[in-house]
């Protein structure tokens, strides 16, 4: 449907293909389980659960079982080592998406086919339509901070990368980037650039060049865009040097990097002598993105979950150009779009598109006793049968042989989109911190550093990442907090912090565990500048994307590289007080 706007983009098109798309949106998911189901059925996984034929959602739900990644594992890893039987789906898996992994460390094997592609394009294309209803941009250029990640072959003979990197390297990426008007600066040398460090610096050039064509500064997460413009506080007087002689500077060593630069570098020292008076007449860097493309409309990347605690940085190097969220979803394929981009990235909701996949909700009314519902209390319910205010997990059944998956996200319906509800992303239902009877999720432990570092703004200190783990190598066990600082705070105020996160979590298990001593005491570790850089070296290292990175806010126990990094990185430790 949306696949035909290749050459010629219409934003009036797509936004009336949607809304008669939602306007049925139960019609449209039976439709679209069918599809799956008819593509599917003869498959060893499908039959394995005799579903015979069937495919109407009754029989579905009676003969399919709701999974985790757990669960289909084995299948996945025969596909992985070249079984190319029908097993979850009908056609052959084209190649392996990696999950990010940095909790545990070991990343998850997903079926990726073309369909995740197209449906990749629809999520594009459908947000960009309601997206530059409200800021058109014209015929310009997005400084698109995007990297590829390392691809590698799986015993199969599958190529093996992140979801990001399966898309970028679709042709049909590039077409429907071509369509929306919106190019990337950078050349595909420097996207597919073997090290990031080195495409950073490029694609930051690139941008610099393009500088009044920039109209949209983007990458996947907000966090690749707060680390984009963190780097270029410190490299900024080379970028104008290089701009300058039109000679590109040594720390560039990738010869494909260098060779395709040296097709766009040419001596300008107009530009650079403008771009150093911009940086110089800046105070704290503040507004940094509009100074240097002063034809930015808005800068865009997903801002939800992990990376709210980049905002405030974010908004600091924006000024007053516009943060929009971009659209839902995971390693495992899409969930929805955000057609209401003038709201903030923090009240972002996202409209599902009923035609991309088959979702059920599992309901997380708690049962009068402040319990969430027990499973088999809690029967899925469709797309059109949730109720707005209620939160649920979601789970997708898709055409790259996911079915009944639990995606393990939490969210809350805001409202319906014609019929086709908009979902708020609330958080990851997986506990992060749990010891005792403690129940502790990532915006639990969002919420506490947010608290505790309201005290640093007075002194004029931001944290510029955190992450978390239980201790349980004394008894009681306790929580660890790790922040890395702007710079130096008080002993005084770092133990106020302390004290600060550990009265900040609320939960009744954790405060009724904590007064009697049940769990220890909260404990603060403050590490050298530059020790998340190491982090994020380390998953680049193990073929992450840098644009899909996301810092974990928890390191399981199996995650010993990355707490070894933390661990010598630590320069001072506090004790919290607070239950004393």
């Amino acid at each position: 449907m949306l696949e035909k706007m290749d050459e010629k983009f219409d934003t009036i098109e797509v936004i009336e293909e949607f809304e008669a798309l939602t306007k049925d949106a139960e019609t449209v998911q039976r439709e679209t389980l069918r599809r799956i189901l008819e593509e599917n059925g003869g498959t060893e996984y499908l039959q394995n659960w005799g579903i015979n034929g069937r495919m109407d959602p009754v029989s579905f739900k009676a003969c399919i079982p709701l999974v985790t990644h757990k669960d289909l594992e084995p299948y996945i890893q025969r596909i992985v080592d070249g079984d190319s039987s029908p097993i979850l789906t009908g056609t052959p898996i084209t190649c392996i998406s990696l999950s990010s992994g940095t909790t545990q460390g070991k990343p998850k094997f997903i079926p990726f086919n073309n369909h995740l592609t197209e449906s990749t394009m629809q999520i594009f294309k459908t947000s960009f339509a309601f997206r530059n209803r409200e800021f058109p941009i014209g015929n310009g250029k997005a400084l698109n901070l995007i990297y590829s990640s390392k691809q590698f072959r799986t015993k199969g003979g599958l190529a093996a990368g992140t979801a990001t990197t399966n898309v970028y390297r679709s042709l049909q990426y590039k077409k429907t980037m071509k369509a929306m008007q919106t190019p990337c600066c950078s050349p595909d040398e420097v996207i597919f650039g073997p090290d990031f460090h080195q495409s950073l610096y490029c694609h930051l050039l690139c941008g610099l060049i393009y500088w009044d064509e920039v109209e949209v500064v983007s990458s996947a997460f907000a966090h690749s865009i707060v680390h984009a413009f963190r780097t270029f506080e410190q490299i900024w007087e080379d970028l104008c040097t290089d701009i300058h002689d039109g000679v590109l500077t040594g720390r560039v060593t990738v010869p494909s990097l260098r060779t395709a630069m040296s097709k766009l570098l040419k001596p300008n020292p107009e530009l650079a002598n403008l771009i150093h008076k911009k940086c110089m007449g800046l105070s704290s860097w503040y507004g940094l993105i509009p100074e240097l493309f002063p034809n930015v409309k808005y800068i865009y990347g997903i801002m939800t979950g992990s990376m709210e605690p980049y905002l405030k940085k974010l908004r600091h190097y924006a000024g007053e150009v516009p943060l929009l969220s971009a659209d839902y979803g995971s390693s495992e394929g899409w969930v929805g779009a955000n057609l209401n981009p003038k709201l903030p990235p923090e009240l972002a909701t996202f409209a599902v598109l009923p035609h991309i996949g088959y979702f059920e909700f599992i309901p997380l009314r708690e049962n009068g006793q402040g319990q969430e519902l027990k499973e088999n209390e809690s029967m899925p319910v469709g797309l059109t049968e949730v109720k707005i205010g209620e939160e649920y997990e979601i789970v997708v059944t898709n055409f790259a042989g996911l079915y009944r998956y639990r995606l393990g996200d939490v969210v809350k319906v805001m409202g319906f989109h014609n019929s086709t509800p908009e979902l708020r992303f609330v958080c990851r239902r997986n506990l992060l911190l749990t010891i005792n009877i403690d129940k502790n999720t990532e915006r639990d432990l969002q919420l506490s550093v947010e608290a505790a570092a309201n005290l640093l703004a007075e002194e004029k200190l931001e944290i510029v990442d955190f992450t978390s783990r239980v201790d349980m190598s004394a008894d009681p066990g306790h929580y660890v907090i790790f922040w890395e600082l702007s710079g130096k705070a008080s002993e005084e105020v770092l133990q106020e912090c302390c004290n600060c996160l550990d009265r900040s979590f609320v939960d009744v298990g954790y405060v009724s565990s904590r007064k009697v001593n049940a769990i220890g005491e909260l404990e603060l570790r403050v590490v050298k500048r530059g020790t998340f850089h190491k982090i994020l070296d380390h998953y680049v290292g193990l073929g992450a994307a840098v644009s899909q990175f996301k810092t974990p806010r928890c390191v399981g126990p199996t995650n010993s590289a990355v707490l070894q990094i933390l661990c010598n990185n630590v320069v001072k430790s506090y004790f919290s007080t607070a239950f004393s």
